[in-house]
């Protein structure tokens, strides 16, 4: 109990540090981080097995670490060395897209194709993030589209800070469509056996009625701010062209990125995991920048590597105290036999804890209790299956932690001097948040009850 007690201390010690940004976020989680490891594994528990097991060393040094033939591996204990690893290796190869010229060149294009048009630009960007995060890993979307919007901003002089939110909305949209799409859908399809096109035919559908009803949301919400950026006329228009100076690196670039978009789609397949994706694709563009190498590792996002690092700690804490545990349970015992509260309890539950935590565990923990719910209550387990992706994937939209596409998008905003604080996040992206989760609640309802 005493442990419990530390570990829920300590994460909202953490919570309320990032919240207030008065020391930085990186600097909060791993402070947060070493006080689980010593307090709670040290002082509370005198547990070195689980310390080292929130600290997920050692499967680095294994083979299924780095391929694991015939199923798609996600680690959901701890340290996520897998997402640390694809996040860094996705960040050298954005940067080596950014310095091939790739981002000015698609700026350009895209501008060009919607006439400058600021309003057409941004509902392009959130069906493209939505498309393309249904097959790509959302955190390597964001990396895209956030260094293209920011491109654009400084063009046509508005602020990308909504545009950037509307992406990352779409972007874990998109990802619920999909087996391949975000974490929990990995897990869970993998766990109970869904296939690719299971998830099509299920969180696909509820995905696309959402993504419209999204789209006009944020339109309506951002309109005023982006109408303030500059209109180009049709002879304006016409005179900007961008030449790419260094055709090899630009075609090298490109070509790193359709790999790496082929290796994602494929990775369940060929049993690559996401770590070694990320590790090969980082290596690759290395090789190809030659003497700019150094140069591009400067320029990775180390900050928000650590803040990862400190997060998975503290999550882990939560893990080995049983706290998801109890959380979990809870759903079981006040549902009460009814299916339809069942169901609105696993999503918004699932949705609610999201938003705070990593929602990879949470879906690992919650995997034993829905099958657990389909045996004891006699509902269908891909019912309770799809409540639960869309509660995982969707709840972590709505806060700047919520999940990895999130904390990736606010710190390329952050980078580029456009810093996102939790209150503007939150009021753009909870209400929206809402939305969609009652949209998922109504239509698992209506058709499989």
């Amino acid at each position: 109990m005493l442990a419990q007690i530390t570990t829920v201390i300590i994460f909202l010690i953490m919570f309320v540090f990032i919240i207030t940004e008065k020391i930085e976020r990186h600097y909060a989680t791993l402070g947060c981080g070493a006080a689980t490891l010593i307090l709670v594994f040290g002082v509370c528990m005198r547990d070195f097995k689980a310390a080292m097991e929130t600290l997920n060393i050692a499967p680095i040094f294994s083979l299924s670490f780095w391929y694991e033939a015939g199923t798609a591996s996600e680690s959901s204990g701890g340290i996520n060395w897998a997402t640390i690893i694809f996040i860094a290796g996705m960040m050298v190869m954005v940067e080596g897209m950014a310095k091939a010229g790739f981002f000015q060149w698609l700026c350009m294009t895209i501008a060009k194709l919607v006439h400058f048009k600021t309003i057409p630009i941004f509902i392009t960007f959130m069906m493209m993030s939505a498309v393309l995060a249904m097959f790509i890993d959302s955190i390597t979307v964001i990396l895209f589209l956030a260094a293209v919007t920011v491109e654009l901003a400084q063009l046509l002089k508005f602020n990308p800070v909504p545009m950037i939110l509307a992406e990352i909305f779409c972007a874990n949209l998109g990802g619920s469509a999909t087996m391949c799409g975000d974490p929990p859908n990995i897990i869970i399809g993998t766990s109970l056996g869904y296939s690719f096109a299971d998830f099509i035919a299920n969180t696909g559908v509820i995905a696309g009625i959402s993504l419209i009803v999204v789209v006009i949301y944020f339109y309506l919400v951002f309109k005023k701010e982006l109408i303030s950026g500059v209109s180009l006329s049709a002879e304006d228009v016409s005179k900007y062209s961008y030449t790419i100076e260094h055709k090899k690196s630009f075609a090298a670039s490109c070509i790193i990125f359709l790999l790496a978009v082929v290796l994602l789609v494929t990775h369940a397949q060929t049993g690559l995991t996401v770590a070694t994706i990320g590790l090969f694709i980082a290596i690759i563009t290395l090789l190809v920048a030659g003497k700019s190498a150094v140069e591009l590792l400067k320029k990775v996002d180390y900050k928000t590597l650590l803040f990862f690092i400190g997060l998975f700690v503290v999550v882990g804490g939560l893990e080995q105290t049983g706290v998801l545990e109890i959380i979990a349970s809870f759903i079981g015992k006040i549902s009460d036999g009814n299916m339809y509260l069942m169901i609105a309890i696993i999503i918004w539950i699932s949705s609610i804890a999201s938003a705070f935590i990593d929602n990879i565990p949470f879906a690992a923990t919650m995997i034993p209790v829905i099958k657990n719910l389909a045996v004891t209550e006699s509902i269908g387990l891909p019912i309770l299956a799809w409540a639960l992706a869309m509660g995982t994937d969707i709840g972590g939209s709505a806060t700047p932690i919520g999940a990895s596409a999130n904390v990736v998008g606010t710190s390329v905003a952050a980078k580029e001097g456009y810093p996102i604080g939790w209150g503007k996040y939150c009021k753009a992206m909870v209400p929206a948040t809402v939305i969609v989760l009652v949209i998922s609640m109504v239509c698992i309802w209506f058709r499989y009850l």
